[in-house]
């Protein structure tokens, strides 16, 4: 059933001056003349068949139909910029889901993710951590971080970070009684494999043919289904992985992993952030984006 309602312009008018008992102070606070006030004031009493006002000599006083609707109508729009409050924060603030791939949820999003928390106390990130791809017009996320070749139709795509290759191992293998000081030495380590590599990121027996290294068996060694485990396995001592540079940064830094020598490899593939074009813009996914690009910048 349509409501049958008076103009908005009237009604406001109306409950403005009925509080303020005064046309003047009702023109104040809705930044028009007090002229415009005691036409819409006018215009609403003949919609309504009703005198609203009692107009004396310099004040107003209320009827009783006025008494009557100003508490509904104060009531109405009280609940109504109630409303908007509670909307713009949680445009501004709140809840924000970022889909991100589990390796790179673990070895770089989340030891950086203090940071952001200490510049937007007002932002509760929650980090959905999955390889697949995400589905926007499905899925409970706000934006996501993925790691491929750039080519997102349909959604707003931000370059995040580029990717190298390169052998990384546990500092103790550098110094064991098989030390690795060269490429050819990895004949006699394990290799660690990560097997989510993709056809277009360089793997053993790519790095190895550029490193001109021959006759090591480039299928030996243990395999795993995350990267990130595959690190984890390497910083343990079990072997020598193929590490990308996004995830060994900070491992690096912290001396848990070296580097035992080059080259380092560039990957077709790399990191972006991407969302739907109509809420990108949105200040606290538009607040995360800003910092991861700048998060970014300093790795």
């Amino acid at each position: 059933m349509a409501r049958r309602l008076p103009p908005l312009n009237a009604l406001r008018a109306f409950e403005a001056a009925a509080r303020h008992l005064s046309f003047t102070k009702a023109a104040e606070e809705l930044f028009v003349t007090q002229a415009a006030i005691s036409h819409q004031v006018k215009a609403l009493e003949a919609a309504l068949d009703l005198q609203l006002f009692r107009r004396l000599n310099r004040r107003l006083m209320l009827t009783d139909a006025g008494q009557l609707y100003l508490p509904a109508l104060t009531g109405a729009f009280d609940a109504i910029d109630t409303a908007t409050t509670r909307l713009r924060a949680d445009e501004n603030a709140g809840r924000l889901v970022v889909s991100v791939a589990n390796s790179l949820a673990a070895k770089w999003l989340l030891p950086r993710l203090p940071r952001f928390r200490e510049r937007h106390p007002e932002i509760e990130v929650e980090i959905s951590a999955a390889d697949r791809l995400v589905d926007f017009g499905r899925d409970h996320v706000d934006m996501a971080i993925r790691y491929g070749l750039g080519r997102y139709p349909g959604l707003r795509v931000d370059p995040l970070m580029k990717d190298t290759n390169f052998p990384v191992c546990s500092p103790a293998l550098l110094a064991g009684p098989l030390p690795l000081r060269e490429p050819g030495d990895l004949r006699r380590h394990s290799l660690l494999h990560d097997d989510v590599r993709t056809i277009e990121a360089p793997d053993w027996p790519k790095w190895l043919a550029a490193a001109g290294v021959t006759g090591a068996w480039t299928d030996r060694g243990p395999r795993y289904s995350h990267s990130s485990l595959v690190l984890q396995a390497a910083i343990d001592g079990q072997g020598v992985a193929l590490g990308r540079s996004t995830l060994v940064a900070l491992d690096l830094e912290a001396g848990r992993l070296v580097q035992p020598f080059g080259p380092a490899l560039p990957s077709s593939y790399a990191c972006y952030v991407v969302s739907p074009p109509a809420t990108a813009e949105r200040p606290k996914i538009k607040a995360f984006r800003e910092w991861l690009l700048d998060e970014a910048g300093q790795t």
